[in-house]
């Protein structure tokens, strides 16, 4: 299978390492890629926003299959466009895509599936603001209705700041999402879905604060772990039919199936689990460390998904052991990031690239604000644990930060159900 990955990320660096893996894949294209995927694959500059763009680099590459990374193409049916062109695609088309691209979407069809979330209400009139507000609280949870790149939510007790963010979402013209609290130790499980065909990945956790001890604002993601020591399968399998299934059987009742990586995001309390928010594709920085422990053959997962035929894929397989990503973020990350730093040691094993670029003189630079994902595994989460940060101190950034705790509390045994 030549195969072409649409994204510049620390996730597309993973899920090209991944199919570099498997035997049945005989070439590698990423468009646009970064200083790291050009280690593995073919980069193409593109705008993969285009579906016009995406679908003639992939017939000039003869890619037996496109793995969509990035939610934007997702939400702007460049899935749709490459099935029209007859070409193997791992993605959802736009509608079903809308699981991610609007929050009042997604709850329509928890509501329709009978899936356990938060009490919501849309804001879309700055005049209705502090009365909605007011039916909130102790502790508000604000979000941006549309795609804010894992960064357009507010989980605040401090109710001038919520009303700052609602605010701001509503002046640049987008709805806002007011959400009841949902308590619980938070689990993002990927399923690999093919219509009413559900099968789970493992179970990981991220940590969304930029700072150690969840202190800080919200990221993109500034670490995880896989698997969850202190998850049972049971709840493993509870998540996979009173959530995933249901939510891919309304999707295809609506006649709009869903193809793809459908992440879900939840909170598990007393009553179990309960959803935060779905994606359309794979989490990142989860997915790093996902894929590290996965034993099947990448590419034909991924094949089996975007032709129909998951569900006679055989039951995938898990290497042993624990998997934790550490995410080196720029300079004044999640703000805006300083960029264009040399990096040193970015060719290290483990470590995945993400906002990276080659500068005139071929050095590898910072171009983004999360640079790099350090991967380590071991036998457990500590020997991971140690392992992903001893590489990270081969790693050498001016300006960079990172946490220091992540995957730290599962291991101490202080996460529980």
């Amino acid at each position: 299978m030549r195969v072409l990955v649409i994204g510049s990320g620390g996730r597309e660096h993973a899920l090209l390492l991944g199919l570099k893996r498997d035997p049945s894949v005989t070439e590698l294209h990423a468009a646009p890629g970064n200083a790291g995927t050009a280690a593995l694959a073919t980069n193409h500059a593109v705008d993969v926003a285009s579906a016009a763009a995406v679908v003639a680099l992939a017939k000039e590459v003869a890619a037996d299959l496109v793995v969509i990374g990035p939610e934007v193409p997702l939400v702007l049916g460049v899935a749709d466009a490459l099935r029209e062109a007859g070409i193997d695609t791992f993605g959802p088309g736009a509608q079903a895509a809308q699981i991610e691209g609007s929050k009042a979407f997604a709850k329509d069809v928890m509501a329709a599936a009978g899936v356990r979330t938060a009490r919501a209400e849309i804001v879309d009139n700055p005049a209705e603001l502090d009365a909605a507000l007011d039916r909130f609280g102790p502790t508000w949870v604000v979000k941006d209705d549309g795609l804010a790149a894992g960064k357009g939510v507010v989980v605040t007790p401090d109710r001038a700041a919520a009303r700052a963010h609602a605010a701001d979402c509503l002046e640049n013209g987008h709805p806002v999402l007011l959400e009841s609290f949902l308590s619980g130790p938070e689990v993002s499980l990927f399923c690999l879905v093919d219509g009413d065909t559900v099968v789970p990945l493992l179970p990981a956790q991220d940590h969304k604060r930029v700072g150690d001890g969840d202190a800080g604002p919200n990221t993109g993601g500034m670490g995880a772990y896989t698997p969850l020591p202190w998850l049972p399968q049971q709840m493993v399998d509870r998540i996979v039919d009173e959530v995933c299934k249901p939510v891919a059987a309304e999707l295809v009742k609506r006649g709009t199936p869903f193809n793809g990586l459908l992440y879900a995001g939840l909170a598990i309390d007393d009553e179990g689990p309960a959803v935060v928010e779905f994606n359309c594709r794979f989490g990142d920085p989860e997915t790093q460390g996902v894929l590290e422990l996965l034993q099947t053959p990448l590419g034909t997962a991924l094949a089996a998904t975007a032709r129909g035929t998951l569900a006679d894929l055989p039951a995938l397989q898990w290497y042993d052991g624990a998997a934790v990503v550490v995410v080196l973020a720029a300079e004044n990350y999640p703000g805006r990031p300083r960029t264009g730093d040399p990096i040193a040691g970015a060719g290290g094993e483990g470590v995945l690239h993400a906002g990276t670029a080659l500068n005139e003189k071929g050095e590898v630079v910072s171009s983004g604000g999360r640079v790099l994902s350090i991967v380590g595994r071991g036998a457990d989460l500590k020997a991971a644990r140690a392992q992903a940060y001893e590489r990270l101190a081969g790693v050498k950034l001016t300006g960079s930060h990172f946490r220091t705790d992540i995957g730290k509390a599962a291991e101490e045994g202080r996460i529980s159900l």
